[in-house]
């Protein structure tokens, strides 16, 4: 017959908080490195920056292509897409930057990296929400079990 471990249920709440907290910093680290992320991209197109004319070739949920031609005339449609794509649509011609020595990499002008900081921060709100509403569950499951019995000399 195999022995029955008994692990006390404060022992599972702290290591369920730490798996928590690990998940909760993750998760943070992910928003952080979006706006930083998009800061670099910015900051590496303004060091070489080009300028075209491009056309929409497609929009998805996940991507907005477009095709544009450099200065030396060679054409481009980046796979990975636009950065800050929105509100655009199919056959539409927008002004974009990219870098010069790497012009896959492409935003539409005027747009910057600041436009990261609300879908990072509205990530990080909801993050937030469900590590506290994990660390409450957390503590609703392992709490110690509620005295039932009555002391007889209660009783009167």
């Amino acid at each position: 017959m195999p022995k029955v471990v008994h692990i006390p249920r404060a022992r599972v709440r702290r290591r369920l908080h730490q798996v928590i907290l690990v998940l909760f910093c993750a998760g943070i680290l992910g928003c952080t490195a979006l706006v930083g992320a998009a800061w670099l991209n910015d900051r590496r197109i303004n060091q070489d920056r080009g300028r075209a004319l491009a056309e929409v070739t497609a929009v998805s949920l996940t991507r907005t292509t477009v095709e544009f031609q450099d200065e030396q005339g060679v054409f481009y449609s980046p796979p990975t897409g636009l950065l800050y794509p929105t509100d655009l649509g199919v056959g539409q011609r927008v002004w974009v930057n990219y870098q010069r020595s790497h012009p896959e990499l492409v935003k539409v002008e005027g747009r910057q990296w600041t436009l990261s900081i609300i879908p990072a921060t509205s990530s990080a709100l909801v993050i937030t929400a469900i590590a506290a509403l994990l660390w409450w569950v957390s503590d609703r499951l392992t709490r110690p079990p509620e005295e039932t019995a009555v002391n007889s000399s209660d009783q009167t």
